[in-house]
């Protein structure tokens, strides 16, 4: 199963890929929401880890272009966020 993991923080993605290539996945890392849309229109991925802040084009608005591009792909969306409408927008 390959993931991709979209997280601008550097310790953060390589613990996310170090624990899922332990399990036996296949993890690739893009550091900015431009670099993951460009690895996602370029492969194939299993699964994305998303980062919701991310610097630039966050989380949200990526989701919503992979979405819009009719992408069924299944995104676990990560955030320090907690608020109840925050939580209702991701599911959205």
């Amino acid at each position: 199963m390959r993931v991709l993991i979209i997280e601008d923080d550097e310790k953060t993605a390589q613990a996310i890929a170090s624990g899922l290539e332990a399990a036996g996945f296949s993890a690739s890392v893009s550091h900015t929401g431009e670099e993951g849309v460009f690895q996602l229109n370029a492969e194939v991925f299993d699964l994305v880890v998303l980062d919701w802040m991310l610097p630039g084009r966050d989380g949200i608005e990526i989701l919503k272009t992979i979405r819009a591009g009719g992408s069924k792909t299944p995104v676990l969306l990560l955030t320090a966020r907690d608020a109840v409408e925050d939580r209702v927008l991701g599911l959205e």
